[in-house]
């Protein structure tokens, strides 16, 4: 898990390092941030003999924890070498592609000067420095002077006051090191910026995924770095933990407080809904990022903010009135619509906001029959009646809640990923005590995410009757067909998309983290405005 750091607190060499390579890279670290990338697994990888202590020899020890009680430091250096006129040769292990030069960078060498000071502290003679690249089999000397041990000093001092701003430096500009940063998916530099961004995809993971767990009466455990689902003392699945990124537990299912413990420091969020889709709660790490940042979005919150609550209403009846000209048979529908949406930045309270919302609502679900193809229902024998939420007994609007709960519990993880609290909302009302942040950022993903997947499961006839059970009248899912739903859901939200704000490519699980870090970045005063995310 990665902790949070104060100015008070003894300060990481590595966190001076950051600083040094990108400021605000240090600020992002310090705030709890944590990223798993390619760049962060190939250091790992560099480092995993010598971050061991056990394979110290004689000629070499390793893993060694140093510290300085006058500048307030503590580290570890790779490898410390006793030399034979009693001196100690440091040296630190680095990984470098290797089409890149094996040259020692600025951050390197006030690495090297910081475990240097921390050493002479506590008594050694340090006589010579080296970084040696893994990826080229090269060790490199490196001669510390007097005038790089004052550049680190500074760099310690710079880097206490960076931490204890609560504002995030500004991105660099145009810099080539952002495309080599391991933290580019949280720092979002071109969107930070508010300006024409540089081509480049940012991507989720793609052997990274969410989980469900949706057998009732199953028991979920980990077992040698594995999930393991059994039911009635049989495997009914075995997944590597390195592929899992959130767990979502549908129903009444166990899981082990040993996989417990082992997902949350794994920094993943496990979801906790019922076996109709709606959200019980949630589970996450004691530790997370931006702090800070959510002290402010409570603020902000309670004192209300209209741009963000009219920019995802805006978007959100947008991307309504696309599915319905694209699905439906309602054109004049759609072009009141347009209407009621470019009236949405003139609404002077929320209670406005949502009566633009409500009106825009009845149009909507009063022509989504026709977006469902009729020889699809005729096959079901199934009718559109309006739409209904809790409690509804009808199998298309059982479809919908599910879809919501669903995309609820991606909104709830995309915020608890960025460190923001998924009540404190600027749309609905905390006073409900429900997530009202995460049903905010809900809103515009509504049409293009939940109501396509249900409008493409009928019209493609991948949903069957079958699929549904009849108790005293009422309609309820089969296992099977909460299977149907559930990959067709995490279908779409692996497809690819460009985002209509930055034009990269994004899947659509990813595009609801971003749009949650222009949340945060619209709270703590490093994004101008929010903007929804709306499809053509």
């Amino acid at each position: 898990m990665s902790t949070p750091y104060s100015a008070g607190d003894e300060l990481p060499i590595s966190l001076v390092m950051h600083t040094v390579y990108c400021p605000r890279r240090a600020w992002i670290e310090s705030n709890g941030e944590k990223t798993d990338t390619s760049q962060m697994q190939e250091g790992q990888s560099a480092h995993k003999r010598v971050d061991d202590p056990k394979t110290s020899r004689g000629t070499q020890q390793r893993a060694v924890t140093i510290s300085s009680t006058r500048l307030g430091l503590t580290g570890r250096c790779d490898a410390v070498e006793p030399q034979e006129d009693g001196s100690t040769r440091i040296i630190e292990y680095k990984a470098t592609p290797v089409r890149r030069n094996a040259s020692v960078t600025p951050a390197h060498r006030v690495q090297l000067a910081l475990q240097k000071i921390c050493l002479e502290e506590a008594g050694e003679t340090v006589s010579e420095c080296a970084v040696h690249f893994t990826n080229h089999n090269k060790t490199v000397p490196v001669d510390i002077s007097d005038e790089d041990i004052r550049t680190a000093e500074e760099y310690v001092h710079t880097t206490r006051a960076l931490i204890d701003n609560p504002t995030a430096p500004q991105p660099l500009e145009d810099s080539p090191r952002c495309s080599w940063c391991s933290h580019i998916s949280v720092c979002l530099p071109d969107e930070s910026r508010g300006k024409e961004n540089i081509t480049r995809v940012v991507a989720s993971n793609p052997d990274s995924q969410v989980a469900h767990l949706t057998t009732q009466g199953s028991r979920a455990t980990v077992q040698q770095g594995r999930l393991i689902v059994q039911h009635l003392g049989e495997t009914i699945s075995s997944v590597p933990l390195e592929r899992v990124h959130s767990l979502v537990v549908h129903g009444n299912i166990d899981v082990s407080s040993a996989l417990l413990r082992e997902l949350m420091w794994r920094n993943c969020t496990i979801i906790w809904c019922s076996s109709t889709g709606r959200v019980y709660g949630w589970s996450q790490p004691g530790t997370g990022p931006n702090g800070l940042a959510r002290v402010q979005q409570h603020v902000l919150s309670a004192q209300g903010y209209l741009p963000i609550a009219s920019a995802m209403i805006a978007s959100k009846i947008a991307n309504q009135a696309t599915l319905l000209r694209r699905n439906g048979h309602a054109a004049d529908v759609c072009r009141t619509m347009r209407d009621i949406q470019k009236n949405t930045p003139q609404a002077t309270s929320i209670p406005e906001l949502l009566g633009l919302e409500g009106e825009a609502a009845s149009l909507y679900f009063g022509n989504f029959a026709t977006m469902l193809k009729e020889d699809a229902l005729t096959e079901l024998g199934w009718i559109w009646t309006g739409r209904q939420g809790r409690g509804a007994n009808d199998p298309i609007n059982i479809l919908l809640n599910y879809a919501y709960g669903m995309l609820s519990s991606e909104c709830i993880r995309g915020i608890l990923t960025c460190g923001l609290d998924p009540h404190a909302g600027f749309l609905h009302s905390s006073s409900r005590n429900k997530p009202a942040l995460a049903l905010d950022l809900m809103e515009e993903f509504r049409a293009v995410i939940a109501d396509s997947v249900v409008v493409s499961l009928i019209n493609r006839k991948q949903v069957k009757a079958a699929h549904f059970t009849t108790v005293g009248g009422s309609y309820r899912l089969t296992p099977e067909g909460r299977k149907t739903i559930i990959a067709a859901f995490e279908k779409r939200m692996v497809t690819e998309i460009t985002h209509p704000t930055y034009g990269y490519s994004v899947t659509w699980r990813r595009a609801i983290e971003v749009q949650a870090r222009m949340l945060l970045g619209v709270i703590n005063g490093t994004t101008r405005e929010y903007t929804g995310v709306t499809v053509r």
